[in-house]
């Protein structure tokens, strides 16, 4: 009898989590090896960086796909069905494409198990990237635009010779793992720009900048920066998102429309594009190709609008630098007074610095906890921190995601119908509340 697509995700998910990560390529490199190293199938786009990596794959798809290109794209992690991870043609893999793949690579990744590679079996996104490469094999696809889990020298994805290696600002994230200042996480994400390929740079701190350069130089890949080469020129907040004005290879390109808010989206998008510019060695795209993508763009969990009277929205931000971003594009495209946040957090997260950046902008803020997570912060210690930060008066507390949601929107409704309400905190309370508030035939791709 075969195994239903739950039966399926939950074995799948039984591994090694995410969050433990096995610093070495050695399991992924035999899994591929096995299957015929569908990682050598097509062209890779590898993106990387602590906060924008998701948004910018996403318009390099767009980009790639309004080009006539196949596209194959890895992400994560997901919002709420783990098939969004692997997407072709901009959609989700089918379930039950997905199962069968499922079916046919397990065999070897039992043999990997079997070897006990550094002493543990291939872990959940070692798994997950080899199903990626060998989906986009499969199809085939003409290009395959691959998000970084963490870091990206020994991350799973980096066993690809990338054509194009983007990577999107740093900052500090993750510290217990890619160490603890903004130089040494740049070293492990400058890992993916590989000999001979073509290194496209969002602008970066000091810190960061002179690793990534010097790597740049030391492996001799052609390097497009933001601000230099590439950039942002303008930009003007429009209805449902906002008017750019781009420098791209043939110069200035104006009126294009991008419908995500804030000033770190517009960057993305120019970042996308000088990618997509360097994926084709460096000539530049039709205006109009750039103008029927972006405006079709569509990004879910990044400030989007999930609920009208009041409004409800959903971040993925969950570190301070995402926090900031995220305020900052709010107080710009909406006029919330007040904003009410419904928050929940990992533990192993910069709670302190998130709460900070919110406490500026929250007029109350509702603390809940992620359903089914080991390492999320229970919804009262959250409280108790945020109570230091806000006052215990702004303060409120809910036992579940459903319960913290209804308490948001009813303190909005009582404060009138300026107020607005905030979803955020972390990728899974971001996923959590969609599941509850997206019906499944509106998801975008």
């Amino acid at each position: 009898m075969s195994r239903s697509h739950a039966d399926i995700v939950a074995e799948l998910q039984s591994r090694w989590p995410e969050h433990q990560v096995g610093r070495s390529q050695a399991r992924i490199r035999a899994l591929c090896d096995l299957l015929g190293n569908p990682e050598q199938s097509c062209p890779v786009i590898l993106v990387t960086g602590t906060n924008g990596k998701g948004s910018t794959a996403i318009m390099i798809d767009a980009l790639l796909r309004a080009l006539g290109l196949r596209v194959g794209r890895f992400s994560s992690p997901h919002l709420v069905h783990l098939t969004e991870r692997i997407s072709i043609d901009g959609e989700p893999i089918a379930d039950e494409v997905f199962d069968e793949l499922v079916e046919q690579v397990m065999p070897m990744v039992k043999l990997v198990d079997e070897q006990a590679i550094d002493g543990i079996s291939m872990t959940f996104f070692e798994v997950m990237t080899g199903l990626a490469y060998a989906a986009f094999a499969d199809a085939p696809v003409d290009v395959a635009v691959v998000e970084v889990g963490m870091g990206g020298t020994w991350d799973a994805t980096n066993i690809v010779e990338a054509d194009v290696a983007v990577v999107a600002p740093i900052d500090l994230d993750h510290t217990n793992l890619l160490g603890s200042t903004i130089a040494e996480i740049a070293v492990e994400k400058a890992g993916i720009i590989k000999q001979g390929s073509r290194a496209v740079l969002a602008a970066q701190s000091v810190e960061a900048a002179p690793v990534l350069l010097a790597r740049c130089a030391d492996v001799g890949a052609e390097v497009r920066r933001e601000g230099i080469e590439f950039g942002l020129i303008d930009r003007t907040p429009a209805v449902g998102g906002q008017v750019l004005r781009l420098e791209t290879a043939d110069g200035p390109v104006g009126d294009i429309l991008l419908p995500l808010f804030g000033e770190h989206m517009a960057r993305n998008a120019a970042l996308a594009l000088a990618a997509v510019e360097a994926f084709l060695g460096g000539r530049a795209l039709p205006v109009e190709v750039v103008t029927a993508a972006f405006e079709q763009v569509s990004a879910p969990g990044r400030l989007e609008i999930v609920r009208r009277s009041p409004t409800v929205l959903l971040d993925t931000c969950h570190n301070p630098h995402g926090a900031r971003a995220t305020i900052a594009a709010i107080e710009e495209a909406f006029a919330f007074e007040p904003l009410i946040g419904v928050v929940a957090m990992m533990a192993d997260k910069d709670i302190t610095g998130v709460l900070e950046i919110f406490a500026e902008a929250m007029g109350a803020i509702v603390c809940t906890s992620i359903t089914g997570s080991p390492r999320a912060l229970p919804g009262v210690d959250l409280a108790a921190r945020a109570a230091e930060i806000f006052g215990g008066e702004r303060v409120h507390t809910a036992t579940d995601m459903a319960t913290a949601i209804e308490r948001a929107v009813t303190l909005a409704d009582e404060a009138g119908p300026t107020a607005g309400v905030l979803i955020a905190g972390s990728v899974y309370a971001a996923g959590e509340a969609r599941a509850l508030l997206v019906r499944p035939s509106s998801e975008g791709a």
